[in-house]
């Protein structure tokens, strides 16, 4: 075969990768989710000062994550995050599998605590944040 030949093949071709390519990343870039089990525990939160509260703001408290790069856990600071009305965020904990420790990301959810019977506890400061292990044992 000569050159002219085969540079419709290979137009056809790269044509064909690429629009694959982008129908398939638009609808798994929304889906994309990655769970990866350590076998190291994460170490006891750190304390933070929560700031005062904002207005049309919510605190998102600072959590361990995984610093894969040095192999180690790496703190988050907390940070304010624009409320969705409707929604309440979870923040990320870490749970233990049978593979190891698994990060469970941090999520707004739809509803909130009062949709799934739980009891508000009289927190009315929208910035409140329920100390890890505490919402669990139902003191939340």
């Amino acid at each position: 075969m000569t050159h002219r030949m085969l540079r419709p093949a290979r137009a056809i071709l790269v044509a064909a990768v690429l629009g694959s390519g982008l129908t398939f990343s638009a609808a798994s870039m929304a889906q994309v989710s990655v769970n990866i089990a350590i076998g190291v525990p994460p170490p006891a939160p750190m304390y933070e000062v929560v700031p005062a509260p904002r207005p049309g703001y919510v605190w998102l408290p600072g959590f361990w994550d995984w610093d894969d790069g040095h192999r180690k856990h790496a703190w988050k600071k907390g940070r304010w995050e624009r409320e969705r009305p409707g929604y309440v965020y979870e923040s990320p904990r870490w749970i233990q599998s049978r593979d190891g420790w698994v990060l469970v990301p941090g999520r707004w959810d739809e509803g909130g605590y009062k949709d799934k019977g739980h009891k508000d506890k009289g927190h009315k400061d929208k910035g409140y944040h329920c100390p890890p292990g505490h919402a669990k044992k139902g003191e939340c």
